[in-house]
């Protein structure tokens, strides 16, 4: 899939006709629950010993698919779907973050996400600590011991200013912080962060 272009990859990847009778578009798996051949199989699955579904809510062929063709635009390790970006976002905070950290994010930023930041994490005793993307040494000020993640939008709303990506991700690095990029108005086709030092 490597020598894939990224149109080949948009169409292609996650599907794999031979496990769909042939078809070259994954089916809708209309269905809650899977079953398994023993109860020894399903438990090893529950207790994540081994890959399988369990719940659509949690996982199933259909999200798997849609989660490997965007890995693979992405050029990434794996993939997550959310319902929403809200979702992805809180996702990531709360798995990176814990009661006393701080995120360092841009001053420009989604109003959903904005609000995310302000009234929900920091009822959770997370702190939220907002710098002009633009400014790489006001992000160098802001990160401390206490930093999680640094936040940016790719193109910031609602101004459209444009962070230097590589920077901010090298001065991440430097101090071991995840650099957390939302990519929503550009897409995987227009900006790949893996391209650009965010890891």
């Amino acid at each position: 899939m490597s020598e894939w272009g990224f149109e080949t990859r948009a169409i292609h990847a996650g599907i794999a006709p031979s496990q769909h009778n042939g078809a070259t578009s994954i089916p809708i798996y209309q269905t809650s629950a899977f079953a398994y051949s023993t109860a020894e199989e399903m438990a090893e699955v529950f207790d994540g010993k081994k890959f399988g579904h369990l719940y659509s809510r949690i996982s199933n062929p259909t999200v798997q698919a849609f989660e490997q063709k965007l890995n693979a635009l992405e050029g990434g390790v794996g993939a997550i779907a959310a319902a929403s970006g809200m979702a992805a976002i809180s996702t990531v905070l709360f798995s990176l973050c814990s009661q006393g950290d701080e995120v360092v994010s841009s001053t420009s930023l989604f109003g959903g996400t904005l609000l995310l930041f302000t009234k929900i994490f920091r009822k959770y005793g997370v702190g939220i600590r907002f710098v002009n993307p633009l400014d790489l040494e006001a992000l160098r000020e802001a990160i401390t011991g206490k930093t999680s993640l640094v936040f940016i939008e790719t193109i910031g709303n609602p101004k459209l200013d444009i962070p230097d990506i590589v920077r901010i991700a090298r001065l991440s690095s430097e101090r071991s912080v995840p650099l957390v990029v939302d990519s929503t108005l550009t897409t995987p086709y227009l900006f790949k962060a893996v391209d650009f030092g965010v890891s």
